[in-house]
């Protein structure tokens, strides 16, 4: 059985494409290149810090990591930081854990990098934290968003309506309809499987 401790622990995991260490705020400069990557504060259905603000998002997510609420972590591309995820709303009591928060520069998407950090951070909830479900939650009309979910092989266990206020410049005070994927502990082999072979396809491309 896990410790609550045992989720906001510090860990770094390795891959192939890509790996996550634990962030730190020596990694601001080449995040702030990364969000540059695409003007990725622009999409107005989440939230990316803007350039000007990534020191405060770092220092936040620190902060909730010492509060015991929030695991951050930065993606590293051969040598570089280009984006940031966490395991975020732990409920290490009900061993469950929500992945999510999570943002890549635009020349890393639609690469074997979101599959592989996946991968990795699955595999430690559900193998090393003994994990019952891990959920993903997006907007609903992050249709890029949904899209990559739904390829991991996760659910869709409902949408949660009129669930927050957006407070986006551009969309400043619309309601967001939130949806929850999750997948389970019994799920996991199969979806392990399934991550595993696209990452080995993509490996021979």
């Amino acid at each position: 059985m896990s410790t609550p401790n045992a989720f906001t622990q510090t860990v770094h995991l390795q891959g192939k494409h890509a790996e996550l260490v634990p962030l730190n705020a020596s990694h601001h400069d080449d995040l702030v290149e990364a969000v540059k990557d695409g003007e990725l504060w622009r999409h107005w259905y989440t939230f990316i810090p803007t350039p000007e603000k990534m020191a405060d998002e770092i220092a936040r997510r620190l902060n909730l990591h010492k509060e015991g609420s929030l695991l951050p972590f930065t993606v590293m591309v051969n040598g570089k930081a280009v984006g940031m995820t966490t395991y975020m709303h732990i409920d290490a009591a009900n061993l469950r854990v929500e992945i999510g928060s999570t943002w890549y520069r635009k020349s890393v998407q639609r690469s074997p990098v979101n599959t592989e950090c996946k991968r990795l951070l699955l595999a430690h909830a559900f193998e090393h934290l003994r994990c019952n479900a891990v959920e993903f939650r997006t907007h609903f009309f992050n249709q890029q968003s949904r899209r990559a979910i739904e390829r991991l092989g996760a659910k869709l266990d409902g949408v949660l309506r009129n669930h927050q206020i957006n407070h986006h410049p551009d969309a400043a005070g619309a309601l967001r309809d939130t949806c929850v994927y999750s997948i389970l502990n019994t799920e996991w082999p199969s979806v392990k499987a399934h991550l595993d072979y696209q990452l080995s396809r993509s490996r021979e491309a």
